[in-house]
């Protein structure tokens, strides 16, 4: 296996602690991370199997970091079995340990953002860091965890605001996405890697984007996932919205097949109808993300633009869903109530 070496992370590592979330003498700290279950060893195929033990190991050397440096916490490594899919709730036990700390880092395979495991630390007082997809070279120098997250949160802010005094957004690329929906009543929100001030603050770490969550039921139009800019997918994956919901999937190769058993497009089950809610729009503000592959790093790209379908009940919304899935929008045109506030993926604010 590549294992990441630690010698190159501890830096980043610290400063992660220290800058983000604030980890002081005397707290305690959970690193968690999740393993392959016994099935996924026959049919994960072996890169992606690969990138989850190297996650892991690097899951590890953050918490051996931590001890070195931050004697005075206590410091424990948690791998769990995981779940299988971004928003899938962890086992009880694992829930339960993600109450007990201060601070939290889920550096994990598959999101527990969206979960209610999540919702609960987080309002036990937790303080959480959400890193899916993780990798080590965002904690090296120029990468994406290496900003001035002052001026991240001064960014956010502007887009948060302007999502908070918009009601209807349109969402256009040259690669065939026009999407529009309502905000009316929905505020931004922002996300900008700060979480060591209060209990109760989590986010993603690399962090950086303004977000809000769409009226349920008024979507309408086009999203085109753009190959390269999701995980394996090599064909462009198209999905048609009406009334908020996804009702069309065409493209996207094997990623496109996944989705479509994912969503079963049709199937009036409320598992299905919640995965195929237009769920999140999301504003990328950090100048070190770059990678279009890895989502949690490509929906942090300044310039970028992301929409979300699945769970939203733990943003704010009204749609509790196993799944919550972001595409990632580049050269894109973002209108609120009409006015430009990205044009062909520059800032016009």
């Amino acid at each position: 296996m590549n294992w990441p070496e630690k010698e190159r992370l501890v830096d980043g590592v610290v400063n992660m602690l220290k800058v983000n979330m604030g980890l002081k003498p005397g707290e305690s700290l959970l690193v968690l991370t999740d393993i392959p279950r016994v099935q996924d060893w026959t049919t994960l195929p072996p890169d992606v199997l690969g990138d989850m033990l190297d996650r892991a190991m690097l899951a590890r050397l953050v918490a051996d970091i931590a001890r070195d440096h931050f004697p005075q916490c206590s410091v424990t490594y948690l791998p769990f079995f995981a779940t299988g899919g971004h928003g899938a709730e962890p086992d009880p036990d694992t829930a339960a340990r993600m109450r007990e700390p201060q601070v939290l880092i889920a550096l994990t395979t598959y999101s527990l953002s969206h979960t209610n495991a999540r919702e609960a630390a987080t309002q036990a007082g937790v303080r959480i860091a959400s890193m899916p997809g993780f990798e080590a070279h965002m904690l090296e120098p120029g990468g994406p965890m290496a900003v001035d997250y002052r001026q991240i949160a001064r960014d956010c802010r502007v887009f948060a605001d302007a999502l908070t005094a918009a009601k209807e957004v349109v969402v256009r690329t040259p690669y065939g996405t026009d999407l529009r929906f309502s905000l009316e009543g929905r505020p931004g929100q922002v996300d900008d890697g700060l979480y060591g001030d209060d209990p109760k603050t989590w986010g993603n770490l690399p962090a950086g984007e303004a977000f809000a969550v769409p009226v349920e039921g008024t979507g309408e139009g086009v999203l085109v996932a753009r190959a390269g800019w999701y995980p394996r997918l090599t064909e462009d994956m198209r999905f048609v919205f009406e009334r908020g919901e996804v009702v069309e999937i065409t493209g996207g190769g094997e990623v496109g097949e996944m989705f479509r058993e994912l969503l079963r497009i049709g199937d009036d089950d409320p598992v299905y109808r919640a995965r195929r809610n237009l769920a999140e729009i999301g504003i990328g503000t950090n100048p070190n993300a770059r990678k279009p592959d890895n989502v949690l790093e490509a929906e942090k790209i300044k310039g970028t633009v992301h929409i979300a379908i699945g769970d939203n009940i733990h943003m704010g919304g009204q749609v509790e869903a196993d799944l919550h899935e972001d595409f990632v929008q580049p050269d894109v045109t973002l209108l609120l109530d009409g006015r430009p506030v990205i044009v062909d993926g520059r800032w016009q604010v």
